[in-house]
Parts: structure tokens; sequence; C-alpha cells
């Protein structure tokens, strides 16, 4: 059984109640329809925005974005990009998707490697968002991965199964 406790524009809050291995559980969800990150690298440099992101103040991440109302992930990394960044992308390569907070939380991240990147234009925000550009080398935002620098998720996720990848080719 399910009951929707918070509709917001971004999440909704339900309470489930249902059985598992014949005990009956409670379990609250938070309901988040997905998003898309995008982790571009132009000449040895990834792309990354500074973002305010309340409670936290301001944080380093690749660019992402909330999938809208019956978006593939595949178009929400292309137009996140181009929204967040001012650059469009030849190509998208699925990198990893995982769930960032499996035991409360539907929300899957999409991750993509964008190739091809060419800046077409300014940033087209949200009246919410609060964002520059930067890009950094790619071994130094590894160094702040593991020193705590760089805390956000998506962005770990990406960079490392990234460079996990590329030494595996070598």
């Amino acid at each position: 059984m399910r009951k929707n406790v918070f509709k917001g524009r971004v999440l909704s809050l339900s309470l489930y109640t249902l059985s598992i291995n014949k005990r009956k559980v409670t379990r609250e969800v938070i309901e988040h329809p997905g998003a898309a990150a995008i982790l571009a690298i132009e000449d040895g440099k990834i792309l990354l925005v500074r973002q305010h992101r309340f409670p936290h103040g301001y944080v380093l991440e690749i660019p992402a974005g909330t999938l809208e109302k019956g978006e593939k992930p595949l178009k929400c990394a292309h137009r996140e990009l181009r929204e967040e960044t001012g650059y469009t992308a030849k190509k998208m390569t699925p990198l990893i998707k995982y769930y960032p907070s499996i035991g409360y939380n539907t929300e899957i991240i999409h991750c993509y490697v964008a190739s091809g990147t060419k800046k077409v234009g300014g940033l087209q925000l949200d009246q919410d968002e609060i964002m520059s550009v930067v890009k950094i080398d790619f071994k130094k935002v590894l160094k702040m991965i593991t020193s705590g620098k760089i805390t956000d998720s998506k962005t770990i996720c990406a960079v490392l199964t990234y460079a996990i990848n590329k030494k595996h080719q070598v």
C-alpha cells in the first residue's frame, strides 16, 4: 500500500506498507524521476560547474539535471550540457548508472561521457540555479576527489569510473 505524503516540483515522498518475508514493514521513499550527468573532457580538462547547493554552499560537480516527464536520459544529458555550460557534444557515450541513495530513494543517475564538445553560447539557467563553468585538469580533479575537496557523488562516480576504464584499456 502506498500513501503519498508530499508532492513537490522535483520529488515526492511516499509511505509504503508492505510484507517482506511475512513481516509487515513500512518504508519512507523519496520518489524522483532520475537524472542525467555529463563527464565532458576537453584537452585533458574536465568541464565542471561551480553551483550553489543549499544547504552545502558552493560545490564543484559535473553538469547534470533531472529528467523531464517522458524524457530519455540521453536527451536530458544533451539538454543539460547545453543549458548549464553553453557547450554541445557530438556524442554521448553511456558510462555508468547508479542509485545515489538506494535505501530510501528511487533516483537513478545516468552518467555519460561527452565527446566532440563545442562552445555554442551562454548558460541557460533556471531562475533558481546559481552556477558558473570551470575547466580543471583531469589529474587535479582526481586529487580533489581523494582529498575530499570534491564530494558530489555523481562527479566522483563518473570520474573514477572513467579513470578505471581508461587504465584497463592501456
